[in-house]
């Protein structure tokens, strides 16, 4: 999948969904082309096995909402479902769908959930790991993530999520794990990767969780993320159901994580000290009493954030992130850019505690906002170089400068057109010619100087051969958060991943195997034809021996129509021969004798019934 063929990919399934069209321009440059036709009759016969077992399995393990989610949301059980179908449907309850390159970055991941859009990875699993994939698949997120949104508090939740992930502040170095991560899972999905080339990958994963430092906010959410939405349980430990897409999607660890191997463990706020790994089965597990629960959690960790605590604390976490960040004034004024130095106040102002920021700088473009839109005129151009601003209160003015009018602003000598001094509470003074006061819905945000000069004691923070000084007005720092306010407009390019997902291709002794896997398609959808089961199964023993699931097709279909019993009896003596010679395969072939039993239920008809009428 090509990122340049973005602009014109999204296009075929947003023109009728409205959280599609709500997305901004910076997270475009994810979506790309499903190319439906692309998927194989084998990726369709792969979907439909692991669909089908979800249906005899989670009906009795999943969450009641997901199985009547599935049946809502109109997934096929039978192929792989269309992006455009998924947003007609996902259009009915708020939300819409976007195809993308398999894992992107948490962060962008996050701000598509606050537009309530889910991504759409659209690889399908190989049919080696049928039962659990180290790669974000088609299935995982439309047969995971799509059905338990149908539940209105939990959709709430979601969104929630997205909008706290997308200003949770991180780091370089979490790119570089991600990066790492998402290499590894290409590499595991590949059908003939190199072993060494996986181990080593793995290692390289291994060094860079140890070498991460202290965990960012996004490192620490990114997990609350994967032990509820992704491999969360609900209920009690003793006998919890399951909602996670993870484990939703995976018929393997959906089985194998209600065992009592798996800890269970409550579900709370230091769910964030627990990391995982995206490429194996999880060691342990975590329990949600309800789905109020996890906002209740999620609330709380988001108290501690910068975006909330904002302050010293926050402007901290911007520098120490060492990426585009925002501080946001308690005017509303916004300041994006790489922040580089917070100023505290000296001792010998004993009126401001040292724990309060006095001065912010940073470095390289930085842009000024106002309610996440770009103030017209202070983007990066005019602050190409960096930025530096107070923070605080006026020395000898009994109000927060925010709020001062002009008649207030007048009675202490700013007028514009003449020159002023503004002495802070912290001892830094900004002295000038005033040329611009600016205010947004009664609030006074900026105040730019001429000649200007702007010292903290000795230290001189601007000097007036710099040109004009643009001040920002506000008592404190009331938020920072992660990338620009106006990420729009100033143009910010977030971390897209260089490295694209592979797609093993078809070759002639492929494309052989996939034809037969669409005659016997044919058939079972035709209701003619079943003579010619025993040609293909011949042939797929002769040319694809290793192949089990196209006989366990056939061996359906001969089930269900009682035909060509000598061929309905070969084919099981073979599939079980593949089970007791092929341990991985054993549980499959198992899986697979025991839907044949589950579809002549009356239960599993209905079911099937009211699936195919969506």
């Amino acid at each position: 999948m090509r990122m340049e063929e973005t602009p014109m990919s999204i296009q075929p399934f947003s023109r009728t969904n409205r959280a599609v069209q709500s997305l901004p321009k910076h997270l475009l440059q994810f979506a790309v082309d499903q190319r439906y036709e692309e998927y194989t009759p084998v990726d369709h016969a792969v979907w439909r096995f692991i669909m089908r077992q979800n249906i005899f399995f989670l009906k009795e393990y999943a969450h009641k909402v997901y199985f009547q989610g599935l049946l809502d949301t109109g997934i096929s059980f039978e192929r792989i479902p269309r992006i455009e179908e998924m947003n007609d449907i996902l259009g009915r309850i708020g939300w819409g769908a976007v195809a993308v390159d398999g894992f992107i970055p948490p962060a962008a991941f996050m701000e598509f959930q606050a537009y309530k859009v889910l991504v759409i990875a659209c690889d399908m699993r190989q049919i080696h790991h049928i039962e659990y994939t180290p790669a974000p698949d088609i299935v995982h997120e439309a047969a995971g993530h799509a059905p338990i949104i149908v539940d209105r508090e939990y959709s709430n939740y979601l969104q929630r999520f997205g909008e706290v992930g997308a200003k949770a502040m991180q780091s370089r170095r979490d790119f570089e794990l991600y990066q790492a991560i998402r290499h590894l899972s290409i590499l595991k999905e590949l059908p003939n990767s190199d072993p060494k080339e996986v181990e080593e990958a793995t290692r390289e994963v291994e060094r860079r969780q140890k070498n991460l430092g202290e965990p960012s906010e996004m490192a620490l959410l990114s997990r609350l993320h994967w032990w509820t939405v992704e491999y969360g349980l609900i209920g009690t430990p003793d006998k919890p159901k399951i909602y996670g897409a993870g484990l939703l999607s995976s018929i393997g660890e959906s089985v194998s994580c209600l065992e009592a191997n798996v800890k269970k463990i409550p579900y709370s706020v230091a769910a964030q000290n627990t990391p995982f790994d995206i490429t194996t089965r999880q060691p342990q597990l975590f329990v949600s009493r309800d789905f109020n629960h996890l906002r209740e959690v999620l609330e709380e960790f988001a108290s501690t954030m910068a975006y909330q605590v904002g302050g010293l604390e926050g402007i901290n976490k911007a520098i120490e992130c060492n990426n585009i960040a925002t501080c946001e004034y308690s005017s509303g004024l916004q300041v994006s850019g790489t922040f580089t130095e917070v100023l505290t106040a000296s001792e010998e102002c004993a009126n401001r505690p040292r724990a309060l920021p006095i001065y912010l700088r940073t470095t390289g473009p930085t842009a000024l906002a106002f309610q996440n839109k770009e103030l017209a005129g202070h983007g990066k151009d005019r602050h190409a170089e960096g930025f530096g601003a107070p923070i605080g209160r006026w020395r000898n003015v009994h109000a927060p400068p925010e709020n001062l009018s002009n008649d207030q602003l007048h009675s202490i000598g700013i007028v514009e057109g003449k020159k002023a001094t503004i002495g802070f509470e912290s001892c830094v003074t900004v002295s000038g010619r005033v040329e611009k006061i600016l205010r947004q819905d009664g609030k006074l945000l900026l105040i730019t100087f001429s000649d200007c000069t702007v010292k903290h004691g000795d230290r001189v923070l601007f000097d007036p051969a710099w040109g004009e000084f643009d001040m920002v007005v506000g008592e404190k720092i009331s938020s920072v958060f992660n990338g620009a306010a106006d990420k729009d407009a100033f143009l910010e390019v977030a971390l897209v991943p260089k490295e694209r997902t592979i797609k093993a291709p078809s070759d002639t002794r492929r494309k052989k195997l996939e034809s037969l896997y669409q005659q016997v398609r044919d058939i079972r959808e035709r209701k003619v034809g079943y003579e010619r089961l025993g040609e293909i199964w011949e042939t797929q023993q002769a040319q694809h021996p290793d192949d089990w699931l196209l006989s366990m097709e056939i061996f359906e279909i001969l089930d269900e129509v009682g035909q060509q019993p000598e061929l309905k009896e070969r084919v099981a003596k073979f599939l079980k021969q593949v089970a007791l010679t092929n341990k991985d395969k054993q549980t499959l072939v198992d899986w697979g004798f025991r839907l044949v039993e589950y579809h002549k239920m009356p239960e599993y008809r209905a079911i099937h019934e009211r699936s195919a009428a969506h």
